[in-house]
């Protein structure tokens, strides 16, 4: 049955959150190599997946978002749920949530954990990293795509159209773990910050065109278009600045004054980090540890939040979050 048939038959079994093909291969060859080579660590990766497992059957037994249910006379199904999404602020309605809803995260997060220790047992096997590190960055996505789904729908000025298959993606996603249409968007997510880890930034002038040019490179005409179409507006270059230097919109501001205050025509990435003092705005982004790829894009997201709040000069939106828009509009 596909997508659409799916929809609208009222055939809504509860799918089984769970490993796809290529997790559950990646994570059988490095249980292999931990027996191997850390026998000692064996027992706790297997429970550790054994949890993950019984966690996502557990999330399994809580009735599909998608499956109409009547409780004294009202009924909730999927349509009733589109228009609470598309109506109200999800974030502002949590104990709201469907139970399946709000445990489809924390399964993505303990699908994340367990990989990561994999990644650490393995750590001496590049081609093993590599595909873990692939099933994490797809988990990190993921999470990123549904915090700005959630952000469009909770946009006044966002095309309601638009709100609608928002709204069907993401029930989709929290019900399945998987959403058919994020193929779309989560790969570019995925290839934006491989292009950044390939990429790292080099300060120098502190203009951002030698990054710029360097992630472009690796990039499809879908990303030339929005930056051609977008750059020129502040919002977006200011996003892209943040994500290509690791330091927040006042902290870029900062180090630029200093730079023209003392005629220095450069700076290196020591030198960047002893003008912040001890406590930068973002966190270093470990490329051994792509977890630290979401801490960045969160601290991003909540400072641009602050920024809304309280109607301070710099972004109020992530590159990511900016970018996605741009791909969800054409779509």
């Amino acid at each position: 049955m596909d997508f659409s048939q799916a929809r609208h038959s009222g055939d809504y079994t509860s799918p089984m959150l769970g490993l796809d093909v290529f997790e559950e291969g990646v994570a059988q060859k490095a249980l292999l190599y931990v027996k191997e080579h850390h026998p000692g660590e064996l027992h706790t990766a297997e429970d550790r997946f054994s949890a993950l497992k019984t966690l996502g059957h557990a999330i399994s037994l809580f009735p599909s978002v998608r499956e109409a249910q009547r409780l004294r006379g009202d009924i909730r199904d999927e349509e009733s749920l589109i228009a609470s999404m598309i109506e109200y602020s999800p974030s502002s309605r949590f104990l709201h949530t469907p139970s399946r809803i709000v445990s489809s995260r924390g399964f993505l997060v303990a699908k994340s954990h367990a990989f990561s220790m994999l990644a650490f047992l393995a750590a001496e096997s590049s081609a093993l990293v590599l595909s873990i590190r692939k099933i994490i960055l797809s988990v990190i996505c993921t999470l990123m795509a549904e915090d700005v789904y959630i952000a469009c729908l909770n946009d006044p000025s966002f095309p309601k159209e638009k709100k609608r298959f928002l709204a069907e993606d993401l029930i989709l996603l929290w019900d399945s773990g998987a959403d058919p249409r994020s193929t779309h968007n989560l790969p570019a997510l995925q290839s934006l910050w491989a292009a950044r880890d390939s990429a790292p930034p080099c300060f120098g002038t502190m203009e951002g065109s030698s990054e710029l040019i360097r992630i472009s490179i690796d990039l499809d005409m879908d990303w030339q278009e929005f930056i051609a179409n977008q750059l020129s507006i502040d919002e977006t270059r200011w996003a892209l600045e943040e994500f290509l230097f690791g330091i927040s919109f006042e902290e870029i501001i900062e180090v630029r004054s200093r730079l023209k205050r003392f005629g220095i025509t450069a700076v290196d990435h020591n030198e960047i980090r002893s003008y912040l003092g001890s406590r930068p705005s973002f966190s270093m982004v470990d490329n051994r540890d792509p977890r630290g790829i979401y801490d960045f894009y969160v601290e991003r997201r909540d400072t641009a939040v602050l920024r809304e709040h309280s109607s301070a000069l710099g972004p109020k939106k992530t590159l990511e979050e900016l970018y996605l828009r741009h791909r969800i509009a054409k779509g």
